[in-house]
């Protein structure tokens, strides 16, 4: 089944110069890019993003980590893309991601503090959700790959 994904990447990857190396990752599995843009994220919107961790230990670390510099965001369309994308980001701890992923290849940890790359949609509703928050109609594209 076609869907469409949000991917968000991350702080450490614009700062890192690893924004080709990760998007061409997703086209060489054969995924659509149907939206891309650069973006500094608000904290009111990166609050709306992650209202479900309000109140756990790492919220506050976490609005302040992903507004500290812009980030890419992305719709990514094609055959189970939400399933697709998830497996190729890994293990949402780096330690844990496979070698190959790209929180595995790419992401690391500091002390308790956890860089993992990318971030990607895990549901079909919450692609919906997220892709509407940053992105408006008219900015993804339809064309024939």
């Amino acid at each position: 089944m076609i869907e469409r994904t949000l991917i968000i990447l991350k702080p450490d990857t614009i700062i890192r110069s690893n924004i080709g190396n990760v998007l061409s990752r997703i086209e060489a599995k054969g995924l659509k890019i149907s939206a891309l843009k650069m973006e500094s994220i608000s904290k009111e919107k990166a609050g709306t993003h992650y209202a479900e961790h309000v109140g756990k230990p790492f919220y506050e670390s976490l609005i302040s980590y992903i507004t500290s510099s812009p980030v890419v965001l992305g719709v990514i369309e094609g055959d189970d893309a939400i399933t697709v994308i998830r497996t190729l980001c890994g293990a949402t701890d780096p330690h844990k991601a496979a070698p190959g992923s790209i929180r595995g290849d790419f992401g690391f940890k500091k002390g308790n503090d956890i860089f993992n790359v990318i971030h990607a949609s895990d549901s079909q509703e919450s692609a919906k959700r997220e892709i509407s928050l940053f992105f408006k109609a008219n900015e993804i594209f339809e064309y024939n790959k």
